[in-house]
């Protein structure tokens, strides 16, 4: 699996095949609570792994500014398909984030519906680039992972422990919240995979030199941390951690 993650042809395959079983052509539940508990508006939202784009025309629909990647171009063409018939407006690009990615402006919000999990296995520390420097200091994001406290089988998302999780988004963000949840289904009937939840927010720097930059930071730097606090995404009526 590893060797193939990164691999188009690959997704291609599956593509062409219908061989689908993250697909459910519905907008994430996950993604929907996040965004009401939240109280996340509308701002620039990259969403990484969009597949036929049904979470990205849902951002879309409610105001957010989307850009969407996948590394089918099969997928992208369904998901600008998908757009048009919703009569919304997303820049659906065929992109991989484990190499430069070149977009105008850095993005306030991420959603990962299920890439990472399945990228980590190949190249992690090239995913972590790219997103550490296509989002701004203190954007949000929401990733979502299949959960080691269930038995990993054929059909559903590669797992992770808990202690992975933090130790990889960890070492660039915050995690704000961290949850287990359940997948959607693909169709009545069907196994609802255990997942976690990982609410993030990226931080300005390390952690461990934070504290340091603060202390010996200019006024006009100060400034610029206090306005970009100002433009939060997230309002400050803040739902619970």
């Amino acid at each position: 699996m590893s060797k193939e993650v990164l691999n188009p042809d690959h997704w291609e395959r599956q593509y062409e095949e219908g061989d689908l079983p993250w697909e459910t052509w519905r907008p994430s539940t996950e993604l929907q609570h996040i965004i009401s508990e939240r109280h996340i508006k509308p701002c620039r939202v990259l969403e990484i792994g969009c597949g036929t784009g049904s979470s990205a025309v849902w951002l879309a629909k409610r105001g957010f500014e989307v850009t969407a990647i996948d590394l089918s171009s099969l997928a992208i063409q369904q998901a600008k398909q998908r757009a048009a018939d919703d009569e919304a407006t997303v820049n659906f690009q065929v992109a991989d984030l484990t190499k430069p990615v070149a977009f105008r402006d850095q993005f306030d919000f991420f959603f990962d519906g299920g890439c990472y999990h399945a990228v980590r296995l190949a190249d992690s520390p090239a995913y972590f680039q790219t997103l550490v420097r296509i989002t701004r200091p203190h954007a949000y994001g929401l990733v979502l992972l299949g959960n080691a406290a269930e038995p990993e089988d054929e059909i559903g998302p590669p797992t992770v422990e808990e202690w992975q999780v933090r130790a990889e988004w960890g070492e660039h963000f915050n995690i704000l919240q961290l949850r287990p949840f359940r997948f959607d289904r693909q169709y009545r009937g069907a196994k609802r995979y255990l997942g976690w939840s990982c609410f993030v927010q990226r931080r300005i720097s390390s952690q461990s030199n934070l504290r340091v930059h603060l202390r010996t930071a200019p006024i006009d730097f100060l400034q610029e941390l206090s306005d970009e606090r100002n433009n939060d995404p997230i309002s400050t009526n803040r739902g619970p951690s």
